[in-house]
């Protein structure tokens, strides 16, 4: 896994937010909580990272989860005229370019991304990568455009895509991983060198420093209830209530 060739390294600015997980549905509205207060104003900020399961499911292909996302897509579209946004794309969210045009999209295979911040060299991914064979075969099959257009003609009365909607929002998403430090030292020694790794995808919402490299796994939004932001005086990151836009730790 590499990063994609044709990018060079950005600058990650102080007060940059990051938002992952928040895996959006009609029951769940953490992330149009938090678009609704940058759009307004009482967030501040000159970059958004959106890094990945931002949706419960999201897809251009798919014109049905397109249609019932339709608000916050045009919420981050609406961001993207004013800030820089930079999305990742994760296992629920793919093929992402065309529904936001002026947004930085990140596929998987070009995941990890490296930016810096105050000399520092960070790598940021959703978090789904460094994984064995099985799972990157399935990822390039659930990831072919051809074979999503095909069964997006083949979705009479959106019975399939119904039937994926009703399934994922079932699903338990929120629990703590006992062996998560292990997966952690296995996760940074898959990673280039670097100072730090910014990570979601786990739903841990925990800090990690190993082997001198500070490894970050970003909250849930939906779980935690909470984004993180680029704090000067600690770090790296620190973790922001959505609904009381107090400072939960740093």
């Amino acid at each position: 896994m590499t990063t994609t060739n044709d990018y060079q390294p950005s600058t990650i600015n102080e007060g940059a937010i990051f938002i992952a997980d928040s895996h959006y549905n009609a029951q769940r509205n953490e992330l149009v909580d938090i678009l609704e207060q940058i759009l307004n104003g009482q967030i501040s900020t000159t970059q958004l990272f959106l890094m990945g399961d931002i949706f419960d499911f999201l897809c251009s292909e798919a014109d049905y989860f397109v249609q019932i996302n339709q608000k916050p897509i045009g919420m981050i579209n609406q961001i993207s005229k004013k800030l820089e946004v930079f999305y990742f794309e994760g296992n629920h969210d793919y093929n992402l370019q065309p529904l936001f045009p002026n947004v930085k999209v990140f596929k998987r295979e070009h995941q990890p991304v490296e930016f810096s911040y105050i000399n520092n060299k960070i790598f940021l991914s959703h978090g789904d990568i460094y994984t064995d064979k099985n799972y990157d075969i399935y990822c390039s099959i659930i990831r072919n455009s051809t074979l999503l257009r095909f069964l997006n003609l083949l979705d009479f009365n959106n019975f399939i895509t119904k039937k994926i909607e009703s399934s994922l929002s079932k699903k338990i998403i929120c629990k703590e991983l006992s062996f998560f430090h292990h997966i952690v030292k296995k996760r940074i020694s898959s990673y280039p060198s670097c100072n730090a790794i910014i990570e979601g995808h786990f739903h841990q919402n925990k800090y990690i420093l190993s082997e001198n490299i500070h490894y970050f796994n970003l909250p849930s939004a939906f779980c935690s209830k909470s984004y993180a932001k680029i704090f000067k005086n600690c770090n790296f990151l620190g973790e922001i209530g959505i609904y009381d836009q107090q400072t939960i730790k740093e």
